[in-house]
């Protein structure tokens, strides 16, 4: 059987560009889906909040891949510097936008038995991959002086550089306790599967009759799975440490 009598090249060129589009999509559903599964059970965690940029995302000492990640060789807030990392693209793309930080925006880490400590910017700055943020050591026991470092990669989709904003201690508060009780970002994993759906309905009116049912199925099963991690999602984590091959291929940070 001659498979390209059945099925053109181009053909198979946009499965496997569903396929592979399928997969990113998979990984950002199970993050989004999993996120509100996990922080609806656990009220108590860490949350860094930036009003300005509508960033409300749990801290996790695991990996920058769970969402923003305290750099565990630096301090919880109020006992020193505090380093938190996240991705500019996938895995929730908390820090997406952390560029639009300003001077004088505001800056809240909610950490439990501590409260909300509040930050204010001061600068933000581009520096190479290779330079280090320097802790300040004296800065553990002095309260007053304490600053707040957000990372991340810098361009967006890159790893050439690092995009690091500063911002100082300014106050601290009392916890609000019912803060990860809903999880805003909930709806973005729906969004997601409805989002591939169109797209492959939009690809498949395009394309010749005889192809389109081949496409159509590929597009509604990779849909079906989607949907199912949707309701039963598990650690994005898993997605993407598979991809990991991948990101590197596509140059995807």
């Amino acid at each position: 059987m001659d498979i390209k009598k059945y099925i053109k090249p181009t053909t198979i060129i946009i499965i496997i560009a569903f396929l592979i589009i399928g997969l990113y999509a998979l990984t950002e559903v199970n993050y989004f889906s999993y996120k509100q599964v996990a922080e609806s059970k656990d009220v108590n965690a860490s949350v860094v909040v930036i009003p300005s940029l509508g960033v409300f995302e749990k801290i996790n000492n695991v990996s920058i891949s769970q969402g923003v990640y305290i750099d565990v060789t630096s301090n919880i807030p109020t006992k020193g510097d505090t380093v938190l990392y996240g991705h500019r693209t996938l895995q929730g793309s908390p820090f997406l936008r952390l560029d639009a930080l300003k001077k004088g925006d505001v800056v809240t880490v909610e950490w439990p038995g501590i409260g909300e400590v509040n930050y204010t910017v001061k600068k933000s700055e581009i520096i190479d991959p290779t330079n280090f943020i320097d802790l300040n050591e004296s800065h553990v026991n002095d309260v007053n002086n304490q600053e707040l470092y957000l990372v991340t990669c810098h361009p967006i989709g890159s790893s050439a550089q690092r995009l690091v904003v500063t911002a100082d201690l300014d106050s601290i508060s009392p916890i609000n306790e019912t803060v990860l009780e809903q999880n805003p970002q909930a709806h973005w994993a729906w969004l997601i599967t409805a989002g591939f759906l169109i797209l492959g309905l939009i690809v498949s009116y395009f394309t010749p009759a005889e192809e389109r049912k081949i496409i159509l199925a590929v597009v509604i099963a990779i849909t079906i799975i989607l949907a199912y991690y949707c309701i039963f999602p598990i650690s994005s984590q898993v997605w993407a440490d598979q991809l990991g091959w991948l990101n590197s291929l596509m140059g995807v940070t």
